[in-house]
């Protein structure tokens, strides 16, 4: 292999997709307070949103209230958004709990 065939390939294998691959989610939650009323879990992951959500109900490094209390993905309220990079998604999960609780939803999460 010529050098500078070489060090096109390693160029391709080592570059950063420009979108990022974090993502934000939101997960349906039935009753979380027990009061009768639904809410909504925000989070932020490396993992693709349904990765994430499985690992949350069979409790790998999960939010309680999701595995209690976790129904299913909301796409609707965050697959346009995705992908993004690390820094992006911390702040779009934070944006995206607080517009939901202006909303008057019950969320968790969102840090």
């Amino acid at each position: 292999m010529s050098r500078s065939s070489r060090s096109r390939t390693d160029l391709q294998v080592r570059a950063v997709p420009a979108k990022g691959h974090h993502s934000v989610y939101v997960v349906y939650l039935r009753d979380p307070r027990g009061d009768g009323k639904a809410g909504y879990y925000v989070g932020m992951t490396g993992l693709s949103p349904e990765q994430r959500f499985d690992n949350h109900k069979r409790g790998i490094k999960a939010a309680g209230v999701v595995t209690r209390c976790g129904e299913r993905l909301v796409p609707r309220l965050y697959a346009h958004l995705n992908p993004m990079p690390y820094a992006k998604a911390l702040e779009m999960e934070g944006a995206l709990a607080d517009s939901l609780r202006k909303r008057g939803y019950v969320v968790f999460g969102g840090h």
